[in-house]
């Protein structure tokens, strides 16, 4: 049997699921919250089991190549790269710029990435989803989002 990329991003997905599902174990319960049909655990546990099921279902689906060989030839390592360094600026930049703000300079630097060029399509891009993202999260659903020690200097708070 020879590899396939769809065997690889299988793998990689089941991994990932694996140790997202061990962590969401991890997120401790208020006392009494073990007991509730809803907790913080729910939602992560069964993305996790989602995320397993659909890997698997990746892995047993793929087609075997008859090539013989992976061919990765036309992948652009250099760009993930960079997405990767940009996924690590936005997890650096939360707790001193915000949410809001964070979100918006990761879209913009990402979609800037993937070519987008014209300021007017980054902006309408990346400011209306953070703002509805953060109302979604912050005003519907009363997850409290921290403002960002930036702000907090700047607003003497």
């Amino acid at each position: 049997m020879f590899i396939t990329k769809d065997h690889i991003g299988g793998l990689v997905f089941l991994c990932l699921s694996v140790a997202y599902g061990y962590y969401a174990g991890q997120i401790p319960l208020l006392p009494g919250d073990e007991y509730e049909p809803f907790n913080a655990q729910s939602l992560p546990n069964a993305l996790a089991i989602i995320g397993g099921v659909l890997s698997i279902a990746l892995l047993v689906t793929a087609e075997c190549s008859t090539e013989g060989r992976l061919k990765l030839a036309g992948y652009d390592f250099w760009l993930v790269a960079k997405l990767l360094m940009l996924v690590s600026l936005f997890a650096l930049a939360l707790p001193w710029l915000g949410f809001t703000l964070s979100t918006i300079l990761f879209l913009v630097g990402g979609y800037w990435l993937l070519g987008v060029r014209r300021i007017k399509t980054l902006l309408l891009a990346s400011v209306p989803f953070a703002v509805v993202l953060w109302f979604l999260l912050s005003q519907l659903l009363d997850i409290y989002l921290a403002p960002g020690r930036l702000f907090s200097v700047l607003m003497g708070g």
